[in-house]
């Protein structure tokens, strides 16, 4: 699977599972886009701004609990029939979203919404890795990652559109936005169903006779849509297959035998999850309760920020598969914190308005949005074939449980304090990517180029297995 050259097969792996991340960017931004109209009886729920924050957190513990459980079943039942079915479960969750009476029934269907999306994360995230060639996998990975802002941009767009009480009545318009969000999860689920399972995991856990098969289709797509022949394969790798990995294999792998990438994996993960899971549910709260900007306004201001967040990880991306993960991940983590201590200063002093501000959000999300994307290429990357999945799930459950939870929580609390507060959960934020960055120095693996195999070693791997095995 490394020595296949880019062809169209590629691209229909990236679109029919990359494009997961445009709904979680929708499904993020739309709340945040439609908070103040939510806050209003006419919008049939009348929720408070406190409870804006705790819709944001549920979806969040959904999302959490959505990745730990689905992570386990992903690495016992394989890639594809996860990412079909986690698909579903967010097509159904965010339809029901639309029919929302109450804020309980609300607040239900955010959580089941998030573990869709949560679930889809470690069953997409290493099914791609495992697809595509060593040489692409930071570029792919990050633009990938970096599509959830798509998803952010169409969603402010929309949310404006349709948030216009001259066009829709207040009750109305909201759950448009959930309803459509559901028609862009079915296109892609049609598109993904002509994904293959992923070779790697059949080779382990199941069948090698079908995973041979499947890379034989493969390699015929790729000869015929390139016109080149193949590379003759001159490295092997002998495995015990195994049909389930528990869950006390995977603790142990990760705390054991690779400490120093679980604390690296965490850190990463509470970083990034605190910034942006406190900065975009809230942010439109901030714009219309502190800076008095209409409601139908405030959506737009995510726009130039999905803008700036999209291009980070798109323009950096190749720079992690050149110049080297460990320089770029530290870079892009802590020169964002620095950037957002100077915009925390600036704001707590009365110097930012509305659009200033916005501006100073697309220069420090340009650098972090690289940094929070290659933040699940790491923990793809670093850990056994066997225990993909869930590393992925772990750490995005842990990371974002702490920051991703907190974070909006706290934020709503600190907007109904005012400027100061907010600054403070600022400055909290950067001292976190700080952190991070510094984790990185020291403790980041240089993956840039390397095979899966190579960089952590299958557990199932025979150990007779000659020195230059490794690449599958």
């Amino acid at each position: 699977m490394d020595r296949l050259p880019w062809a169209r097969w590629h691209w229909l792996v990236v679109i029919g599972l990359g494009t997961v991340w445009i709904l979680d960017g929708l499904e993020v931004t739309i709340v945040g886009s439609i908070a103040g109209r939510l806050t209003e009886k006419s919008s049939g729920l009348g929720l408070t701004t406190g409870q804006i924050g705790l819709a944001a957190a549920i979806y969040v513990a959904g999302a959490c609990c959505g990745a730990l459980v689905f992570g386990y079943l992903t690495d016992r039942f394989g890639r594809k029939r996860m990412f079909i079915i986690t698909l579903g479960l967010y097509l159904l969750a965010t339809v029901a979203t639309a029919f929302s009476f109450n804020p309980l029934f609300f607040f239900v269907c955010r959580f089941f919404t998030g573990a869709g999306i949560g679930g889809e994360y470690a069953a997409i995230n290493s099914a791609i890795d495992e697809l595509i060639p060593a040489r692409h996998r930071g570029t792919i990975d990050l633009a990938i990652n970096g599509s959830y802002w798509l998803g952010t941009a169409f969603g402010a767009v929309l949310s404006v559109f349709l948030l216009n009480t001259a066009i829709f009545p207040p009750e109305l318009g909201w759950r448009l936005a959930f309803g459509l969000g559901a028609v862009l999860g079915l296109t892609i689920l049609l598109v993904r169903r002509n994904v293959p399972e992923s070779p790697r995991w059949m080779f382990i856990h199941r069948d090698l006779r079908a995973a041979e098969e499947i890379v034989d289709g493969i390699e015929k797509q790729v000869e015929s849509s390139t016109g080149k022949d193949l590379d003759k394969v001159d490295q092997t790798i002998k495995v015990t297959q195994r049909k389930r990995t528990g869950f006390g294999e995977i603790v142990k792998v990760g705390i054991t035998k690779y400490p120093k990438r679980f604390v690296l994996g965490l850190s990463l993960f509470i970083g990034q999850a605190f910034l942006y899971n406190a900065v975009f549910f809230t942010y439109a709260l901030v714009l219309t309760k502190l800076f008095h900007v209409p409601d139908d306004i405030a959506p737009w201001s995510l726009l130039p920020i999905a803008v700036g967040n999209f291009l980070g990880p798109l323009l950096l991306g190749r720079l992690f598969d050149t110049i080297g993960r460990k320089v770029m991940i530290s870079g892009c983590y802590i020169g964002s914190g620095v950037l957002l201590v100077g915009t925390g200063i600036l704001f707590q002093a009365r110097i930012l308005d509305a659009v200033t501000l916005t501006i100073a959000w697309v220069i420090v999300f340009f650098f972090a949005s690289a940094g929070a994307s290659a933040a699940y290429l790491t923990v793809s990357e670093i850990f056994p074939m066997e225990t993909r999945a869930m590393a992925i799930a772990f750490f995005y459950a842990v990371g974002t449980g702490l920051g991703g939870i907190i974070g909006p929580i706290l934020f709503g609390q600190f907007i109904g304090q005012g400027i100061d507060a907010v600054a403070l959960g600022y400055y909290i934020g950067a001292g976190l990517m700080i952190a991070a960055g510094l984790v990185e120095v020291f403790l980041g693996v240089n993956a840039e180029g390397r095979s899966l195999e190579d960089i952590a070693t299958p557990l199932s791997v025979d150990a007779n297995t000659s020195e230059d095995g490794g690449k599958g």
